[in-house]
């Protein structure tokens, strides 16, 4: 370091530059709320030091660290950090040709080619990492929509073969009900036995049928990362292969709720990124959604959304909590397991 050992009153203060900057790149990280300003400081930081010093290296580090966090904002903001970025190269190389007239001629200009082309690559490979991950995980969820296709599948055999085949096993034995007359004591009590038994089984057909029908989180989860994406909204889940195996009544729970807490978001964030956490504990369910917006009131008035969340996860025996933090809007949904069965 340069700076080092010692020896002026100005080398402190850079030494201090340096101390300050390093706690303003670890805020920019930490604390999304007050980005705009904290990004902004480690602009002004890195601008002195180039200006001042003509040390160039330091800028590189935002160049990388703000651009990755601005491919998942909007592109206007990344248009207005390299405005200024770039502005402040324009003027410091200026500045530094006023001073050493021959500095291009020198055996240093990749200290300065590397800050110029940083901003640029840094944003162009954020952008590529993340539409492979969204990539990823629609190919996740078309797999198992394939994989659910095979399941309606199933449900029509079961529907078109059992279903009937049991209807008529139904039929049959109130028949025989009627036209059987010997040794009615004994054989009555044998075909209400079977009556009863077949429509059980009858029932547990259409409930099969009916559960398959029913709608799964890859399904959902497809749906609204089109809506997402239409609002210009980056969407990222984790575990959600797991989740596809959850038994059809609680991922039929879990994906209205999602549904509702997305359109939440959609409706009043204003958030540039949602993430979707799912987890299988011993003894629940768990869905976490969170995003970077500006959270608010949670129990606005005339607002069924929330309300029918927290019914849905009451309904299974489970637990529902919402609220904001530094990093956005969390809701918290579970759904109990009892014996290895669920709600």
């Amino acid at each position: 370091m340069e700076y080092l050992p010692i020896k002026t009153a100005k080398d402190i203060f850079w030494i201090l530059m340096v101390g300050l900057f390093v706690l303003t790149y670890i805020l920019v990280n930490e604390v999304v709320k007050y980005r705009a300003i904290t990004i902004t400081f480690e602009l002004l930081i890195t601008a002195a030091f180039a200006y001042f010093s003509f040390n160039f290296y330091l800028i590189i580090f935002p160049a990388w660290q703000v651009s990755f966090i601005l491919a998942r904002y909007p592109r206007e903001y990344y248009r207005i950090f390299a405005i200024s970025y770039y502005l402040i190269i324009a003027i410091s190389f200026f500045h530094l040709q006023m001073v050493y007239q021959n500095v291009w001629q020198q055996n240093n200009m990749m200290g300065m080619i590397f800050p110029l082309v940083s901003p640029i690559i840094a944003y162009s490979f954020a952008l590529s990492l993340y539409k492979q991950r969204q990539l990823n995980q629609t190919n996740r969820r078309l797999e198992a929509i394939i994989r659910r296709g095979e399941r309606e599948r199933i449900a029509r055999d079961l529907h078109d073969t059992l279903g009937q085949s049991f209807s008529m096993i139904t039929i049959k034995t109130e028949l025989a009900k009627k036209l059987l007359v010997k040794k009615p004591e004994k054989v009555a009590a044998e075909l209400a036995d079977i009556e009863n038994t077949s429509r059980q089984n009858l029932q547990m057909v259409r409930k099969i049928v009916n559960n398959l029908h029913k709608q799964s989180l890859s399904e959902v989860l497809l749906n609204q990362n089109k809506n997402l994406s239409a609002a210009n909204i980056l969407f990222f889940s984790k575990a959600e292969e797991q989740a596809s195996e959850w038994p059809t009544v609680v991922q039929d729970r879990f994906g209205a709720a999602i549904v509702e807490a997305i359109s939440n978001i959609l409706r009043h964030a204003k958030a540039h990124e949602v993430q979707l956490i799912f987890s299988d504990q011993a003894d629940f369910y768990q869905v976490e959604v969170i995003d970077d917006g500006k959270g608010g009131d949670f129990n606005r008035e005339n607002s069924n959304g929330i309300k029918g969340m927290q019914a849905r996860m009451f309904e299974g025996n489970g637990s529902f909590k919402i609220y904001h933090d530094k990093h956005g809007t969390h809701v918290l949904m579970t759904q109990a397991k009892v014996n290895g069965h669920d709600y």
